[in-house]
């Protein structure tokens, strides 16, 4: 009996590390070099929060393009701006929870003003927003609204 909890413990122990390690702090600065990394990648970006209903509410849109476009450039990228010290607490669970396959980052910064003006001028600071970077084309067009999927989409391809 001893044997399947001490089990069951390593087993979920190793889930929870995996999963922390999936999602790690990234710094504005370390955005932009991730950005650097493909010259023919299309990277669709959404900043999100546990907290923002709207947001919760796209991001299964989000996944569905990576799938959707998985043999294409395209990189989906899911940046959160909960508080650092939510992560464990509710930004890990969160992508549990909802079994994301995208990359998954908390922000990593002190000043809040700092990475929305670095993402985009535009950017009043409201959430859902979601900046889509082509390497190739040397274009960054910013949206700060919450997206269906056939929006989504069309922004994608119109950008591509």
């Amino acid at each position: 009996m001893k044997i399947k909890y001490i089990i069951l413990f390593l087993f979920t122990f190793t889930i929870s590390k995996s999963l922390s390690a999936q999602v790690k702090l990234l710094s504005i600065d370390q955005l932009e070099e991730r950005i650097g990394q493909g010259k023919d990648t299309i990277y669709v970006i959404n900043f999100w929060a546990t907290w923002c209903a709207p947001c919760v509410k796209e991001i299964p849109n989000f996944e569905k393009l990576g799938v959707t476009y998985r043999n294409q450039p395209l990189k989906v990228i899911l940046i959160s701006v909960d508080f650092k010290s939510k992560l464990d607490k509710a930004v890990i669970p969160f992508v549990k929870r909802n079994n994301l396959k995208s990359e998954v980052y908390v922000i990593n910064e002190e000043s809040e003003q700092l990475y929305i003006d670095k993402i985009s001028k535009d950017w009043t600071g409201s959430l859902p927003a979601t900046l889509i970077v082509n390497k190739q084309k040397g274009t960054r067009k910013f949206y700060e609204q919450e997206f269906t999927y056939l929006q989504l989409e069309k922004v994608y391809l119109e950008n591509k």
